[in-house]
C-alpha cells in the first residue's frame, strides 16, 4: 500500500492504452487529465483472477503518486465492455490437446531451455536432433510448474509444419 509520504488518489478512472503481459504491467490513461499516466501492474490484478488487461478496458483504482509517477494500488472495477481483446489466429494457436490424438507414444525427452516470462521453450529428443517447441499451458497441463535445463521429462510430440510440437508433457516418474 501507500507509505506515508505518498499522496493518495481514491477512485481514478481510466482507459488501459497498454499491457505487456510478459513485462507484467501496462498503463491506464487517467479521464483526469491532472492524474496522467497511470502504472498497472499484474499483482494488483490478482484478486480478480486476471494477470493482464486488454487494450481499452477501463478500470477504478486507488492509487498513488510515486517520484516515478502514479501506480495503481487497488482495482476496484474491471469494465471489459469497450476493451480491444487481441485477434487471435486459429493457425497461430494450435490446439494442443486435440492434437495428442495424431502426436507420437511417450518418448524420453530433456528440457533444452525454458522462459517463463515469454511462457516457451525447448526440449531435445534423445538420439535425435532437432528441437521440440513446448508451451507453458502443456506443462500445466501435466501437472508440471516448474523446469531447469538438463531436466528429464517423457513427452508426446506431434510434427507441426512449423517441426516439432510438445502437446503432452509428463515427469515419467
Amino acid at each position: 500500500m501507500a507509505a506515508a509520504h505518498e499522496e493518495v488518489i481514491p477512485a481514478v478512472r481510466g482507459a488501459i492504452k497498454w499491457f505487456d503481459v510478459t513485462r507484467g504491467f501496462g498503463f491506464a490513461v487517467a479521464d483526469d487529465p491532472a492524474v496522467g499516466d497511470v502504472l498497472v501492474h499484474f499483482s494488483v490484478l490478482e484478486t480478480h483472477g486476471r494477470r493482464t488487461l486488454p487494450e481499452g478496458a477501463v478500470i477504478t483504482c486507488n492509487a498513488v503518486r510515486r517520484s516515478r509517477g502514479v501506480q495503481a494500488v487497488e482495482i476496484l472495477d474491471i469494465d471489459l465492455t469497450s476493451a480491444i481483446e487481441p485477434v487471435r489466429r486459429a493457425a497461430d494457436r494450435p490446439d494442443r490437446i486435440a492434437l495428442a490424438d495424431q502426436a507420437g507414444p511417450f518418448e524420453p525427452v530433456t528440457v533444452k531451455w525454458f522462459n517463463r516470462l515469454k511462457g516457451y521453450g525447448f526440449l531435445v529428443r534423445d538420439g535425435q536432433p532437432g528441437d521440440v517447441f513446448v508451451h507453458m499451458e502443456t506443462l500445466r497441463r501435466g501437472g508440471i510448474e516448474e523446469v531447469e535445463p538438463d531436466q528429464r521429462l517423457v513427452a508426446r510430440i506431434f510434427e507441426g509444419q512449423k517441426g516439432p510440437l510438445a502437446v503432452m508433457v509428463e515427469t515419467g516418474e
